[in-house]
């Protein structure tokens, strides 16, 4: 059966460590923490003081149709990186089929803040204080909507909230997309925003999720260290241009990478705790190699999901172990959460835009704070210095609150390769 290749041809960030892929990347690879202390919650006298909000952001710079003052902050994320990916994918100036175009968004948490706000005015003066833009700015699908808007996309274009999962899961829904021919195009990728609303962090902290390491915020966020407390929450948007090979090859774009395959599976044991045997993320591993049509040994690199909690941390280990047997112990394996926290429905696009750049620049980015492994963490995790690697393939782990796993397969681009199927 023939199958349609689909490649990468543009990409854009907003992150802790950098409001553009360029410096979220120089960030990463010096393996520094954008961990910190946050006034808000301070002032809010929240247990949990630190976090890795996205710093020195200016809706006014962006240069777009839309008034950005009217929508919410997560949807300024999300455009301001989708205007990176579109640019960085040569697409302004192209006469495409608008119709052939699609966008599909990830986000778990919405716009909280526009909520509480407005739930403030209702209560103290009623119901005609309401805005009359609150309903277009905290819809789950507000974001997508807007770039459809933006770019002309009248493809298909939808959001997709499977918690930290949901960015994972709109790239792979959009890769299947592309692969049976709804779209020659498809802008995608996740976001989210958390920290102008103090409900957000305070809630992670209510169920006991977030690291209370206050005293040191840049060693807060610790995967598969022994003394780890809890993920570090952050903030962002990561979005990425996919299309089919023919599209990208008639119009000579510049190809980044190839996207190889998705696993998509379910826990079906707890809503918030991962199943203990890692059968789950095991599953959605196996089925991203085995979508991409490889075997376990081809793989090299495993950006992975590494919270920092005592539970996914472990899980993830094993399930690995499972995977790829023997293998597990020649991988390189790394958490970029330990420098940028957890970025909820936008880090997996986020995990999959740095894992094509570190395809492209051969260097895998390190798990710091990692100075005392837990003994059940037992992997070559990449500690504390970024290292050089000829990389080919490479898969991204998301795991998300319901159960919800997801395994994007990522590989360098060879013109002259095959991808599973076609001949």
């Amino acid at each position: 059966m023939n199958r349609r290749r689909i490649v990468v041809t543009g990409l854009g960030c907003v992150t802790p460590a950098g409001n553009d892929v360029a410096s979220t990347w120089e960030h990463l690879a010096a393996g520094k923490s954008a961990v910190q202390t946050v006034e808000a919650l301070k002032q809010a006298k929240c247990q949990v003081t630190i976090g890795a909000p996205v710093r020195g952001f200016d809706p006014g710079l962006l240069k777009v149709r839309q008034d950005v003052d009217r929508i919410g902050r997560s949807s300024q994320f999300a455009l301001c990186a989708a205007v990176q990916a579109w640019e960085d994918a040569g697409l302004p100036g192209t006469d495409l089929d608008p119709t052939r175009l699609g966008a599909l968004i990830g986000t778990g948490i919405g716009d909280q803040a526009e909520t509480f706000q407005q739930t403030q005015k209702f209560v103290a003066r009623g119901a005609r204080a309401i805005h009359p833009l609150y309903v277009t700015k905290v819809m789950l699908n507000a974001a997508v909507g807007l770039l459809s808007v933006e770019f002309g996309l009248a493809g298909p274009t939808f959001a997709v909230a499977s918690a930290c999962a949901s960015g994972g899961h709109a790239i792979g829904t959009a890769l299947r997309l592309l692969q049976a021919g709804d779209a020659d195009l498809v802008l995608t990728g996740g976001v989210e925003e958390c920290f102008t609303c103090v409900m957000n962090p305070a809630s992670f902290d209510a169920m006991r999720a977030l690291s209370r390491r206050n005293h040191e915020p840049e060693l807060a966020s610790r995967p598969f260290d022994r003394g780890r407390d809890g993920f570090v929450l952050g903030e962002g948007a990561g979005m990425l241009v996919l299309e089919t090979l023919e599209h990208a090859q008639r119009r000579k774009a510049r190809i980044l990478a190839e996207l190889s395959g998705v696993g998509m599976t379910s826990d079906a044991h707890h809503l918030t705790a991962p199943d203990p045997s890692g059968q789950g993320a095991e599953r959605a591993m196996a089925l991203a190699v085995r979508d991409a049509g490889w075997s376990p040994q081809d793989v090299q690199y495993v950006n992975a999901h590494g919270t920092s909690t005592p539970l996914n941390d472990r899980t993830e280990t094993l399930a690995i172990r499972k995977v790829f047997g023997p293998h597990a112990d020649k991988l390189c394996v790394s958490s970029q959460k330990s420098m940028i926290g957890h970025l909820i429905g936008a880090s997996a696009a986020v995990a999959l835009v740095t894992t094509v750049l570190a395809i492209r620049h051969g260097v895998i980015p390190p798990t710091i704070n990692l100075h005392d492994p837990d003994p059940d963490c037992d992997l070559d995790y990449v500690p504390h210095r970024a290292r050089a690697l000829s990389l080919d393939r490479a898969l991204v782990n998301s795991f998300g609150f319901g159960g919800h796993c997801v395994t994007l397969a990522v590989s360098r681009h060879h013109p002259a390769s095959s991808a599973p199927g076609v001949n």
